[in-house]
């Protein structure tokens, strides 16, 4: 019995070590090439290089508009996470105090838009009626509106795991209703909504499709973008474009290492009560 223990502990170690190398090999193999040569980089093997050649990534910085792209990138990141998250947060709290049948049809209603794909020929009309197509308030707004059904949902099952009499407390002791969610729920709320601005953060800063659609004008890419058209101009050279797909992923690992001790926490808690 003993022996089988181990045999299933064994095999289970082997699996996430195996699960892990399909991470970070392809990974490393990124990083290593980045400062190889053209000729060496093109082989795409696993070996360092001969000679490290940082110039890569000045190059790439050089020749790819990187800056403006990485600009863009943070900005439609923080303001579009920033003010999904808040407005979902508020929303959150009403939806799970309130639970009206309004309140109940919108609950389940922002919910479909975790399973229906986004028709983004519906959506470019749209913005166009309203002018703001090749837009950065246009993209933003596209951002913030497809992170509230995870939001919106995350954040109600942690709103349902905080007592009512925190708020009556409040409302006794004379808080309106900005005061009672800014200064009580608010923070209590602060390991889901760390967890879903992070979340969120990277899939914006990752997203390709969306700036592909709508946006036409190269002063509006963000780093996906012009990682694409980078390729487009340099496919030969394996070196630049390794350096380009590394300083893309930067901002995204910084951020997951700062707040990632929320993201377990804030995905688990309320995940039980309803």
């Amino acid at each position: 019995m003993i022996k089988k223990k181990h045999i299933q502990q064994f095999l289970k170690h082997v699996v996430c070590i195996l699960l892990c190398l399909t991470i970070v090999v392809p990974f490393y193999m990124v990083l290593i090439n980045s400062f190889k040569s053209k000729a060496e980089a093109a082989r795409m093997n696993l070996a360092l290089p001969k000679e490290w050649l940082f110039v890569n990534y000045l190059e790439v910085i050089k020749k790819g508009n990187l800056i403006q792209g990485f600009f863009n990138s943070l900005s439609y990141a923080l303001i579009a996470t920033g003010i999904g998250v808040l407005t979902c947060a508020m929303a959150a709290f009403v939806l799970g105090r309130r639970r009206t049948r309004c309140n109940v049809f919108l609950y389940y209603f922002f919910l479909c838009g975790l399973f229906f794909p986004v028709n983004y020929v519906t959506l470019i009309r749209v913005l166009g009626a309203f002018r703001l197509n090749d837009t950065r308030i246009g993209i933003m707004m596209v951002f913030t509106s497809g992170m509230i059904p995870f939001c919106v949902f995350t954040i109600r099952n942690f709103v349902s795991s905080i007592p009512v009499e925190l708020d009556e407390a409040a409302v006794i002791d004379g808080a309106d209703a900005v005061n009672l969610f800014f200064r009580i729920i608010m923070p209590l709320l602060k390991p889901t909504m760390v967890t879903c601005f992070i979340l969120q953060f990277m899939g914006v800063w990752s997203d390709f499709l969306t700036p592909l659609y709508l946006s036409s004008k190269s002063r509006l890419f963000p780093m996906t973008m012009a990682v694409y058209q980078f390729f487009g101009k340099n496919k030969n050279y394996w070196n630049y474009i390794f350096a380009d797909i590394v300083l893309t992923c930067i901002p995204v690992i910084i951020v997951y290492m700062v707040g990632q001790k929320y993201i377990v926490g804030g995905m688990t808690s309320g995940a039980v009560k309803e």
